[in-house]
């Protein structure tokens, strides 16, 4: 009879279980934002490289909509793991109140390809988008940040919310800014009532963005935007940027001056061919991409100064990696296996 034990060393029994479903609400109860953040610190360095990522696939399925393919594999013992994300994207489904990104992961054993586990992947996208990029903000925004401007009010949005309170837990104010104000009003009070966060004051849009642009410490966007949000002239000294929504070339969340002003970092190499924000960026000679101070795993390794000064302002821009999902999967699969359920 094989064990939760042996399938979580997959090697152990070539016996073939039926696959584990894992759900938004068992996924909830496995990790949280600060423990999936320290797992992606210590394991990227050591295991990104042992991990194959081809190029993502994606299709158009219809005007308006896609679907994307995310496969990754590793035959490392540590990370003995085949995994595909199977990712829909419909910007339209805002109007319907449903999420936008929608998404399902399969993990398969790599050394016999036994199908281990179906994992949600929606909200599995949600905590890994989130914490890659507070895990950027760990090394990249200012340690005495107090103020976090979160533009977009979408599904991800808490999340990111969540994820940079953790590591920068002296954030005293968060401001939600959306297109619909009555969306940030309702996800600000929401929040607002969150047993982690009775000390962090929430507020709403209230005035215009290039107003609260001014204001922000740590300024998060996570929106489909094909036009700019943020004016790079509007960012004070000191400021960091992180960019979450673009993925493909007609998206931006910044103009070119923000890009201009800031030292721009990436979650990884994707980020020069997909995000409009640089493409851009490098085709108007804004910058070029040797200019580009350095990706995600380089922050970890200390290979870059993370911050040169308090007045710098920083730029992160992720477009998302199989490699960050598989590692991810990898955490929410092994606590599921040690926790008996």
């Amino acid at each position: 009879m094989t064990t939760k034990e042996d399938q979580l060393n997959p090697a152990a029994s070539a016996a073939v279980t039926p696959p584990i479903f894992i759900s938004t609400s068992t996924l909830q109860s496995l990790i949280t934002h600060k423990s999936l953040i320290h797992h992606l610190q210590s394991t990227l360095p050591t295991l990104s490289p042992t991990i194959h990522s081809p190029i993502r696939h994606a299709h158009q399925t219809s005007p308006s909509s896609s679907l994307l393919l995310m496969p990754s594999w590793s035959l490392s013992p540590s990370l003995p793991y085949v995994g595909i994300k199977l990712v829909t994207y419909y910007p339209n489904n805002s109007t319907l109140n449903l999420p936008g990104v929608q998404a399902i992961y399969m993990l398969f054993n790599s050394l016999i390809g036994q199908p281990l586990a179906s994992i949600d992947a929606t909200e599995l996208t949600y905590y890994r988008t989130a914490c890659v990029s507070a895990l950027a903000s760990f090394y990249l925004s200012r340690e005495d940040s107090e103020t976090l401007l979160m533009i977009g009010a979408g599904s991800l949005a808490p999340h990111l919310i969540r994820a940079h309170l953790s590591v920068r837990p002296g954030v005293k104010k968060v401001i939600i800014w959306n297109r619909t104000g009555e969306k940030a009003r309702i996800m600000a009070e929401k929040m607002s009532n969150e047993s982690d966060f009775l000390e962090v004051r929430f507020q709403s849009n209230g005035c215009n963005l290039e107003e609260l642009v001014k204001e922000g410490d740590i300024i998060s966007c996570a929106t489909n935007s094909e036009i700019p949000l943020v004016r790079g002239v509007d960012l004070k000294a000191g400021t960091h940027l992180d960019l979450v929504g673009s993925f493909k070339n007609s998206m931006k969340e910044c103009d070119d001056e923000a890009i201009r002003r800031g030292r721009v970092f990436v979650d990884n190499e994707a980020a020069l061919t997909e995000a409009g924000e640089l493409v851009g960026a490098f085709e108007r000679g804004i910058i070029t991409k040797d200019e580009i101070a350095g990706d995600l795993v380089g922050l970890i390794k200390r290979e870059k100064p993370k911050r040169k000064s308090s007045e710098e302002i920083t730029v992160f821009k992720s477009v998302g990696s199989a490699v960050v999902d598989l590692l991810s999967a990898q955490l929410v699969y092994e606590n599921y296996m040690k926790s008996g359920q």
